[in-house]
């Protein structure tokens, strides 16, 4: 009778970031002969870079490959069956199996599981308009999406594009259409670009924008893509104007990807993202995992769930699980929000709160905002930022940091992120002994500027 272990199969639903990683800690872990793994992706490419899509098209990047840290080939030869152009239209729960569909062919396969991810990511908010199919009008979310907009740049006589929705997403685009010479228009439908500033910051973005040559359209709802010859874009309307279009780009937010989920009775959030405990495994279900963009997460901040759909966080997700699966013990403890993003020479960054989510909270708050430089004063190339703090009134506590300014700002909110995630107090910040000299920072670093002057005002409240 033979007393070798039963090989388990672990399911991966999604090849990138959160998929991929679990998928390779797993095998790091367990050898082929204790765990076999199958991964399905729907599209051609696995464990790709989609933050770097807008540097692509920008130019700054000059091969789709670059932002491919691992092929499916590489995959495969790592005993991991990746089955690409695949889609899984459905999880059973109860039967612990998946069904897939070939992309190219439409051959339907059940496939069982002893263990299984989902890392289904997230969708690009795609509103129901007029027109909204038409040639020439691109989402920006996958590396084929990146290709199909550049095939359309290349192929396009004019130059005009309007980008639709000023996120992150909207205002990196809008970067790389200038560095392809066109004439750029923003519509927003936000009063100022970047929700995830405070207006008062959103503002300075706005400027900074105006200033590149980039039309900025805030309070603007577009109600359809208007077509020409052939059925292609020429034109974005809103209530009030039409805005010349060869190409439009979107870039208005993503959702959770969890139609599977949901369809199969998982759990998920206010925010429509499945629900997992800390060891990323969904919650009431013992044998299944989820993470990136389709999950939501703990805010170490308010204490409250929310989705954050970034590549860190996924690719942190995907070593938890993956340990987990290969039967080692790790945990996801929770974010507190931090991004960056540059559009041209401005850089913006974020970590913690805003002032809406501390309202939302219950958090009694103030706020204070400075001016710095980059660097010392009478250094060659110092450049002025603007940082804004949050802190809690009573206790001090440090609740957020958003910086906007030109070279040498936006990594600065990294130490932010950290006191953040400390949970330490802007009166404990001003000690913190960080690195000086004129070519990097004042002798006060502006954070700590901020801090000094956020102590101030929790002492005045």
């Amino acid at each position: 009778m033979s007393t070798e272990p039963a090989r388990e199969r672990l399911v991966v639903i999604g090849g990138d970031a959160t998929g991929m990683s679990a998928a390779s800690q797993a095998r790091r872990l367990k050898a082929p002969a204790e765990l076999e793994i199958v991964a399905f992706e729907r599209g051609h490419f696995t464990s790709y870079s989609a933050c770097g899509i807008p540097y692509w098209v920008g130019g700054q990047v000059s091969e789709r490959d670059e932002l491919i840290a691992r092929s499916p080939e590489e995959h495969r030869a790592r005993d991991i069956d990746l089955r690409t152009r695949t889609e899984v239209t459905e999880i059973d729960v109860a039967g612990r199996r998946v069904r897939s569909r070939e992309l190219d062919g439409g051959a339907e396969t059940w496939t069982s599981y002893d263990k299984l991810v989902i890392a289904t990511g997230a969708r690009p908010v795609r509103p129901d308009l007029p027109g909204i199919d038409a040639p020439g009008v691109h989402g920006v979310q996958t590396l084929d999406d990146g290709q199909a907009l550049l095939d359309t740049l290349r192929a396009t006589e004019g130059r005009h594009a309007v980008v639709v929705g000023a996120g992150y997403i909207g205002v990196e685009m809008a970067e790389a259409l200038i560095h392809r010479g066109y004439e750029v228009t923003v519509v927003n439908r936000g009063a100022e670009p970047m929700s995830t500033l405070d207006a008062d910051m959103g503002r300075l973005v706005h400027e900074a924008m105006t200033g590149m040559g980039i039309t900025m359209v805030d309070d603007a709802e577009v109600t359809k893509i208007l077509t020409g010859d052939g059925g292609r874009a020429r034109a974005v309307a809103t209530d009030d104007a039409e805005y010349p279009a060869d190409v439009v780009v979107l870039g208005i937010g993503v959702r959770p990807e969890t139609g599977l989920a949901r369809e199969a009775g998982l759990p998920l959030g206010a925010h429509g993202g499945l629900l997992t405990d800390r060891a990323m495994r969904v919650c009431g279900h013992e044998d299944i995992w989820a993470g990136g963009d389709c999950v939501e997460v703990l805010d170490l901040v308010s204490g409250s769930e929310r989705h954050i759909a970034l590549g860190t966080h996924a690719n942190k997700h995907g070593q938890v699980i993956g340990a987990n699966v290969g039967g080692d013990y790790a945990t996801f403890p929770g974010v507190v929000g931090t991004a960056v993003s540059k559009v041209c020479d401005l850089e913006i960054a974020r970590t913690g709160l805003r002032e809406k989510d501390a309202h939302r909270a219950g958090l009694q708050y103030v706020t204070v905002t400075i001016e710095s430089t980059s660097r010392a004063g009478y250094y060659p190339g110092a450049a002025l930022m603007t940082v804004k703090m949050l802190a809690e009134r009573r206790t001090g506590r440090l609740l957020g940091v958003q910086i906007v300014g030109r070279e040498g700002a936006a990594k600065r909110v990294d130490v932010a992120a950290v006191a953040l995630t400390a949970g330490m107090t802007v009166e404990q910040m001003t000690a913190l002994d960080l690195g000086y000299a004129p070519p990097f920072s004042p002798v006060w670093d502006p954070v700590l500027v901020a801090a000094r002057k956020a102590v101030a005002a929790v002492r005045a409240g």
